[in-house]
């Protein structure tokens, strides 16, 4: 008799992976004892901290998203130019470099999220409280200034400390529904006169930001990024997160806040952390990839002309779309984080088509933007750069390698939950769509299913991107396999 698997199996095979990839799954006694001794917020005062509440700042995020690092408001000028703001948290405020808290979040560097547990960089208390920027409370801030044209162009930008109130918490479907015309405006958003005039003009804003960075070249993929449904111990579904103008409106003001950030820190003589995309080296093989679909791309690297052939393929055929995806992310290289100090050559982020890019948006869940916040920090108090050149430097590779880490785990845990939902359909017939082949095998995604498997037995040859029709034989939730065979 088979041993029945549940909800409470991928949490302890989610705790196994981040133990066995270098991930701390809990806190320390001496950060547990941190927190206790914390009274309420941040509340540092000084001459610098302006005063925002006043304006109407939202948040907009995943339905379930506790931990709020950014809310943004905007207001529209007499030349038809818009101030966009983004308030980001300042965490801090209440984690300072060196303690007990501060230990754990420098050695993990990133909240890791998983469909069972999410393993937060910060404890709860903090991340979902007192330093998230939930509606109705006071909170110290960070606050990027951007006066954007009509053209999506930011004209101009800078970084100030402030006191925000958030008016409403708001999720990424509704308010993309709302913006389509196929729901209400969210019940939140409503009770805030003025906010749907707000959301419109944002929205606007950040459709004119994305079109212009499309047109330098920045890349647009679709990820496989499935998420586990639970109804108790059962897997219940795996549903793809699914692109959306909300979602498309925050990232939009992502992108300019944290290419902002990284100017003014460049602007101001200092050293920064950046997240890098370098320029391609198996650039040849790229363009081998896109000659197959009878698409010529230049002989240098040119993320412009990338652009335009990824924008053609995701029009042809947007339902293998993902798997190209893959396969130019891959050949691409993974982003890396590394210390740029002025008057050096920027590297850049070759797939957002940005000279100067930093992580400063999410300083609750990632440890790169909790630097970048504090460098940021000590040139708005006058006070001095809190990380050497050298340490910098040990803290990017350390954050690129436990970022590394984090993918891996939450791969890992992805697996174990699709088999557990494909255990009760042994035997079951799939279609499917042949994303690629390694010395282990060929590797399929199910069409009905957002879920991807080994083919063990193989009838005739089959190529990437072949349509073809499965039965599954193997899901074993303990190791993450799903084994199908071709019909």
């Amino acid at each position: 008799m088979h041993r029945k698997f549940g909800k409470s199996d991928i949490v302890r095979i989610a705790v196994d992976a981040m133990q066995q990839h270098g991930l701390e799954p809990d806190f320390s006694l001496q950060a547990e004892k941190q927190i206790a001794s914390i009274d309420g917020p941040g509340n540092e005062q000084g001459p610098d901290i302006h005063d925002l509440t006043s304006l109407l700042w939202c948040s907009i995020d995943n339905d379930d998203s506790l931990d709020l690092d950014q809310l943004t408001a905007c207001a529209v000028q007499s030349d038809l130019s818009v101030i966009i703001y983004v308030a980001i948290a300042d965490v801090d405020a209440l984690v300072k470099k060196g303690s007990p808290v501060d230990h754990h979040a420098r050695n993990n560097t990133t909240s890791v999220y998983t469909s069972v547990h999410v393993f937060p960089m910060l404890p709860l208390r903090l991340s979902t409280d007192l330093t998230s920027l939930n509606p109705g409370q006071n909170r110290l801030a960070l606050v990027t200034i951007m006066k954007i044209d009509a053209h999506g162009a930011v004209i101009s930008s800078t970084v100030e400390r402030a006191l925000v109130r958030s008016k409403a918490k708001l999720a990424y479907d509704a308010v993309s529904a709302w913006i389509e015309g196929e729901r209400e405006l969210p019940e939140a958003a409503s009770l805030v006169p003025g906010m749907d005039e707000q959301l419109r003009c944002q929205d606007t804003v950040a459709q004119k930001l994305r079109l212009r960075r499309h047109r330098k070249g920045s890349l647009e993929f679709q990820t496989f990024q499935p998420h586990a449904v639970f109804n108790g111990e059962r897997v219940v579904a795996i549903k793809q997160q699914e692109q959306n103008r909300a979602r498309q409106l925050i990232e939009e003001f992502m992108i300019a806040t944290n290419t902002s950030t990284a100017n003014f820190l460049a602007e101001r003589g200092v050293a920064s952390f950046r997240r890098v995309v370098r320029s391609p080296e198996r650039w040849m093989r790229i363009a081998e990839v896109a000659n197959e679909y009878g698409y010529a791309l230049p002989d240098e690297p040119d993320a412009e002309a990338l652009e335009k052939f990824l924008a053609a393929r995701h029009k042809a055929d947007p339902l293998r779309f993902p798997d190209l995806s893959l396969v130019i992310i891959k050949l691409m290289g993974s982003g890396e984080y590394v210390v740029e100090v002025p008057g050096e050559q920027s590297i850049g982020h070759f797939g957002l088509a940005e000279r100067d890019y930093t992580h400063s948006t999410a300083p609750n869940r990632r440890y790169p933007d909790l630097i970048t916040l504090r460098m940021i920090k000590a040139i708005l108090t006058n006070t001095p750069a809190p990380y050497s050149v050298n340490e910098l430097d040990y803290l990017a590779a350390h954050c690129t390698r436990q970022e590394d880490a984090a993918r891996k785990v939450e791969r890992r845990v992805r697996k174990s939950e699709a088999a557990l939902l494909l255990g009760t359909m042994i035997g079951s017939h799939f279609d499917a769509i042949v994303t690629g082949h390694s010395e282990k095998g060929t590797w399929v995604r199910l069409l009905t299913l957002p879920a991807e498997g080994r083919l063990i037995r193989k009838i005739g040859k089959i190529k990437v991107g072949q349509q073809v029709k499965v039965k599954l034989i193997l899901a074993d939730v303990e190791r993450g396999f799903i084994d199908f065979e071709r019909m």
